[in-house]
C-alpha cells in the first residue's frame, strides 16, 4: 500500500511520533516520506513498532513501580498494548483511506467515515475503561491512575496531531 497524498504520508509519520508534549525524544525510525519516497506500509508499521517502544519507555520513565509491581504491571500493559493496537490497526487504515479518498468524498462516504471514526473512539474508551480494574488488580489506586493519566496523555496528543493535519472535509474540491 503506497499513499497517495505526501501531506498524509507525513501526517501518518507525525502522528505515529510522540512530540514534546510528551518530554520525549523522537525515536528513530524509517526515512520520513518525502515527494520522491511515499511512505509504505512497511514504514508505517516501523514507525507504529517505534511509537510502541517510545510508549513503553515513558510509561517506565515515568511510573515509578517496584520490582514487585513491575512484575505483575509489565504482562498486564503488554497485553492491553496488544488489544489497543488491534483498534489502531483500524484508526491507521481510516487515516491512509482518508487520505487516499480526499476530493472524492461524497455524503454518503462522509457520513461513514465520521461513523467509524467515532466508532474507533468508543471502543479505544471501553478498552480502557476495561483495564481499569485490570490493572487496579496489579497496581496501588494511585499508580494505577497515573498510567491510564500516561497513557491518555500520549493518546491525546496523537489525537490531536491527527485533527490538526487532517483537512477539513468540506474544503475538499468536488468531482
Amino acid at each position: 500500500m503506497t499513499l497517495k497524498i505526501l501531506g498524509a504520508a507525513a501526517l501518518l509519520a507525525v502522528c505515529l511520533i510522540p512530540g514534546p508534549v510528551l518530554a520525549q525524544a523522537a525515536p528513530a525510525g524509517p526515512p520520513i516520506a518525502t515527494a520522491t519516497r511515499p511512505l509504505t506500509a512497511a514504514d508505517l508499521a516501523d514507525l507504529r513498532a517505534a511509537l510502541r517502544a517510545s510508549r513503553k519507555q515513558t510509561v517506565a520513565q515515568t511510573l515509578r513501580l517496584t520490582p514487585e509491581e513491575a512484575t505483575r504491571f509489565w504482562p498486564v500493559y503488554d497485553q492491553y498494548t496488544a488489544d489497543l493496537i488491534k483498534i489502531n490497526d483500524s484508526l491507521y487504515q481510516l487515516v491512509a483511506e482518508y487520505a487516499n479518498t480526499y476530493g472524492k468524498y461524497d455524503d454518503k462516504a462522509a457520513t461513514s467515515f465520521i461513523t467509524r471514526w467515532l466508532d474507533i473512539d468508543v471502543r479505544t474508551t471501553s478498552l480502557r475503561a476495561s483495564y481499569v480494574p485490570r490493572v487496579g488488580k496489579v497496581l496501588p489506586g494511585i499508580k494505577a491512575t497515573t498510567f491510564f493519566q500516561i497513557d491518555r496523555r500520549m493518546a491525546m496528543t496523537i489525537d490531536l496531531k491527527i485533527a490538526s493535519q487532517l483537512p477539513i472535509l468540506q474544503a475538499q474540491v468536488r468531482p
